[in-house]
């Protein structure tokens, strides 16, 4: 039986983060409000909710707030146990796709960061070598974990699919500021297939932000604060 109480989503729109828990209630067809905070002045509603770290996302289920991304995943899976699972069901095949969850978190993510950020020449150079250094590793994962299916999570998109795929756009746009492309289909086949099939899935095509629309957002807000960053220094 589904959990009763209404269920919101506080977030704002570029977030990759936030995309995770928006992509599990589509998966799991709840219904849900979407909460658009401005981060410039956050609501009290968030503040509230996420009174230890005052980040989103943050789920609200009734009047319970859950927080952090991939805990609110974990929670929607477990709250909704009616409709497809997200984590596998084999203790060791869950244990599996927590650990590559994490490790997108940990080393994909900062060092994409790190390509932007990277000086041209040596540097980025460099930066791009240790992306695609772990995307091989990635590649590899989804070659075992999908089973020859389309997902990690095989048949269906599972953890790792939205641990990873919620940074798609921000792959898209590190492409264009940084003239580099980042998902090379003679090195990742599978991956770049999987990009399409994530994508294009009804519960992410929506969610999913824009790469146009993106970009304007980091020329407009993510460019000025890393200037302002590095003169600070």
């Amino acid at each position: 039986m589904a959990p009763q109480g209404e269920v919101k989503v506080l977030g704002a729109w570029p977030s990759p983060f936030v995309m995770r828990p928006r992509i599990a209630l589509n998966l799991k067809s709840v219904e849900y409000e979407f909460v658009e905070e401005n981060l410039g002045n956050k609501s009290e509603l968030l503040l509230k909710s996420n009174p230890v770290y005052k980040k989103i996302p943050v789920l609200i289920h009734g009047d319970k707030p859950v927080c952090e991304s991939l805990v609110i995943v974990q929670y929607i899976d477990e709250a909704w146990k009616d409709s497809t699972s997200i984590l596998p069901s084999d203790p060791y095949d869950r244990a599996m796709a927590r650990f590559w969850a994490a490790y997108v978190d940990d080393k994909i993510f900062p060092t994409m960061r790190g390509i932007v950020a990277a000086d041209e020449g040596e540097a980025k150079a460099a930066a791009v070598a240790l992306f695609k250094e772990g995307l091989s590793l990635l590649e590899e994962a989804l070659v075992k974990m999908s089973k020859g299916k389309k997902f990690f999570g095989g048949d269906e998109i599972g953890y790792v699919d939205i641990a990873f795929g919620c940074y798609i756009s921000w792959f898209k746009v590190t492409n264009v500021i940084s003239n580099v492309n980042l998902f090379d289909e003679s090195a990742t086949p599978h991956l770049v297939a999987w990009i399409h099939s994530f994508s294009s899935h009804p519960a992410v095509k929506d969610v999913m932000p824009e790469t146009d629309k993106l970009l304007e957002f980091f020329n407009n807000v993510v460019l000025p604060r890393m200037r302002a960053a590095a003169a600070a220094k």
